[in-house]
């Protein structure tokens, strides 16, 4: 055996308190059995978080206030087996009602009430079995029993946190693995996508949409709590931070695109794409993809859903052919002085927003309908192009859309 000075530090009490706990302490132990009836009872009576979140059966939950209560009154007494450490008991409890998912604050409030159960079974031991010799000393060495209870508190809380902690970065990691895989193209597979949604919280089918947004360097912070953004509006998502972006699926359920992404604004702090609906899990995969390249059409923070984008989408992923766009779209235009060069591309994004209307050009550019015209024949002229033709004015909007791009 070895005394309760080796296991919680010396009792800083009177002598004949210290002997009062020892004494009594050991007695208590012979009615272990009625003490853990009687702490089973009160906890679930008080505490019905014990019967909600988990606890298998009363039998688990009696075993688990026996023994601490046992080693309550071992750690008092003096007598804690040698070689065992006296918070083993309260570790394991934290651990054990971590994985059950028991509140913390229940777990204590049991733990407070099994030290409660002690301090009475010490009095009333005293009073019954000594008639009441150790009462006086037991009021000297209630500040350490407590404190004894204190720490074994500590030891339950620091366990159950550690615990908590572990249980987090183990699901994290499986969903991580989960969403790395529907991305790998893996969601064809119906176990794999089962068991994929019931990871990320997600159906197994549905419109949803895929939003990614870049991580341009470490420091970089493009989305500040979607799944709380969205959720107060009633909108599932599982959102992942990768190393080189953050990656989400969003349940639209009877939304619309447009709604949802509305509902993401506040969160957004960076640039964003959007994918287009999709409703399977094993499409996750072409959806991130067609997000990525939505995002990379912005210059600017905001969120682009790829089919309002799609001629952009189309620059971007071809950038090797924009110069060539450029040059065959606006030909001796790009020869020009810079001042005037500028202003000739005014004037035709002008001409090309206003349906090819000389006189709403003039409005929006602040000048004469026939000074709109005269620079429309330059431009014509040096272009090859006439913005009258529909295809002509396709590559010249494609034209002017590289150059924002750029």
């Amino acid at each position: 055996m070895r005394s309760s000075a080796e296991g919680t530090g010396a009792l800083d009490c009177p002598e004949p308190a210290k002997d009062a706990l020892h004494k009594l302490s050991r007695v208590l132990l012979d009615n272990l059995e009625a003490l853990a009836d009687r702490l089973t009872i009160i906890v679930l009576q008080r505490e019905p978080a014990y019967a909600q979140l988990g606890i298998a059966a009363p039998d688990e939950l009696r075993e688990n206030l026996r023994g601490n209560i046992e080693r309550g009154l071992q750690s008092l007494g003096g007598n804690v087996p040698t070689g065992e450490d006296p918070q083993d008991t309260s570790r394991e409890t934290g651990r054990l009602r971590a994985r059950q998912n028991v509140p913390l604050e229940a777990v204590l409030r049991a733990y407070r009430l099994g030290g409660r159960v002690i301090w009475e079974g010490l009095l009333q031991t005293s009073r019954e079995r000594f008639t009441g010799y150790y009462d006086h000393a037991l009021l000297d060495a209630a500040g350490y029993v407590w404190r004894v209870i204190d720490s074994s508190s500590s030891a339950l809380v620091d366990a159950y946190r550690l615990e908590e902690a572990r249980l987090r970065s183990q699901e994290l990691s499986r969903r991580h693995a989960f969403l790395n895989a529907l991305l790998e193209g893996r969601g064809g597979d119906p176990a794999l996508a089962e068991e994929a949604a019931t990871a990320l919280g997600l159906p197994t089918s549905g419109p949803m949409l895929c939003v990614v947004a870049p991580v341009d360097s470490p420091r970089d912070d493009p989305l500040r709590s979607p799944r709380d953004v969205l959720a107060a509006h009633g909108i599932v998502s599982s959102w992942h931070v990768r190393p080189s972006d953050i990656v989400g699926l969003v349940a639209l359920g009877d939304r619309s695109p447009a709604a949802v992404l509305d509902a993401l604004g506040p969160a957004v702090a960076g640039r964003a794409g959007a994918s287009p609906v999709v409703h399977r899990l094993a499409d996750v995969a072409d959806a991130y993809t067609l997000a990525q390249t939505a995002a990379r059409t912005l210059r600017e923070p905001g969120v682009a859903f790829l089919d309002d984008r799609l001629p952009e989408a189309l620059l971007v992923g071809n950038p090797h052919l924009t110069p060539r766009l450029q040059q065959v779209a606006f030909g001796g235009l790009l020869d020009l002085p810079e001042p005037e060069r500028e202003t000739m591309f005014k004037t035709l994004e002008a001409m090309i927003d206003s349906g090819g209307s000389p006189t709403h050009a003039a409005q929006r550019l602040y000048c004469h309908r026939n000074t709109v015209i005269y620079r429309l024949q330059r431009i014509e002229s040096a272009t090859g192009r006439k913005v009258a033709e529909p295809r002509d004015r396709l590559l010249l909007a494609l034209g002017l859309m590289a150059r924002r791009q750029h």
